[in-house]
C-alpha cells in the first residue's frame, strides 16, 4: 500500500457539536480516512468542554499523524456569548494542533463552500452532495458538522495544490510574472 503524500485534518469548531474530517492525498487521489463529530454540548462545565475538545483533537493528531491542519473561521453572529464560546472552542482546537507542531490554516465558511461547490453561499446539503460525489462517500452522515469539517480539509487541499497558486506565488501580478518568465510568453 502506497503511503499518503499528505494527511489533512479539517475541523468545524463548536461547543455543542464539533466536526472533524481527515483526508489522505496520494498523488491525484483524495480519500476519506475518518469523519465524525464530538458532542461537548452534553458536558455541563464549560472548561471541561474545552478540555474535551483539546483532548479529542490531540487524539486525532496522535492517531493519524496529519501533515496539515485546517479549521473553519468563526462567522460573525449577533449573539456575543455564542461568538465567545465558538472562539474558545476554535482556540483550544488550534492550541492542540500547535502543541503537536502543526501549522494552522484558517478558512472562512464562504471560502470553504466556494472551494467545494463553486458557490460561496451553498447550503450544507449542497456541500454534502458535492463531497459525496467527489470523494465517493457511500454512508450518509448523521451531522453536517462532520461534512463541514471534511469540506474544510478538502478546501485546504485545493488551496495548497492549486497549479495557479504555485505558478504565481511570489509574484505581484502578470507583468512581474512575464518579466521573470519571458520564455513562457507565446508571441503571435
Amino acid at each position: 500500500m502506497q503511503k499518503p503524500s499528505k494527511i489533512i485534518l479539517g475541523i468545524d469548531p463548536g461547543t455543542l457539536i464539533m466536526g472533524y474530517g481527515l483526508i489522505a492525498v496520494k498523488g491525484n487521489q483524495v480519500s476519506v480516512l475518518e469523519l465524525g463529530v464530538l458532542k461537548p454540548g452534553k458536558v455541563k462545565d464549560s472548561y471541561k468542554k474545552l478540555q474535551l475538545i483539546f483532548n479529542t483533537v490531540s487524539g486525532l493528531i496522535t492517531k493519524y499523524q496529519p501533515d496539515e491542519f485546517a479549521i473553519e473561521a468563526p462567522f460573525f453572529g449577533k449573539n456575543v456569548q455564542s461568538m465567545l464560546k465558538l472562539g474558545r472552542a476554535q482556540g483550544v482546537a488550534i492550541a492542540a494542533a500547535m502543541r503537536h507542531g502543526l501549522e494552522v490554516v484558517e478558512y472562512s465558511p464562504k471560502k470553504v463552500k466556494q472551494s467545494v461547490t463553486g458557490n460561496g453561499n451553498a447550503a450544507k446539503e449542497q456541500v454534502w452532495k458535492m463531497l459525496k460525489q467527489l470523494l465517493q462517500i457511500k454512508e450518509e452522515p448523521k451531522h453536517f458538522d462532520a461534512t463541514d469539517a471534511l469540506a474544510v480539509a478538502l478546501c485546504h487541499h485545493y488551496q495548497t495544490c492549486s497549479l495557479v497558486g504555485k505558478i504565481t506565488k511570489g509574484f505581484k501580478g502578470w507583468n512581474e510574472f512575464i518579466k521573470k518568465n519571458p520564455d513562457r510568453l507565446i508571441k503571435k
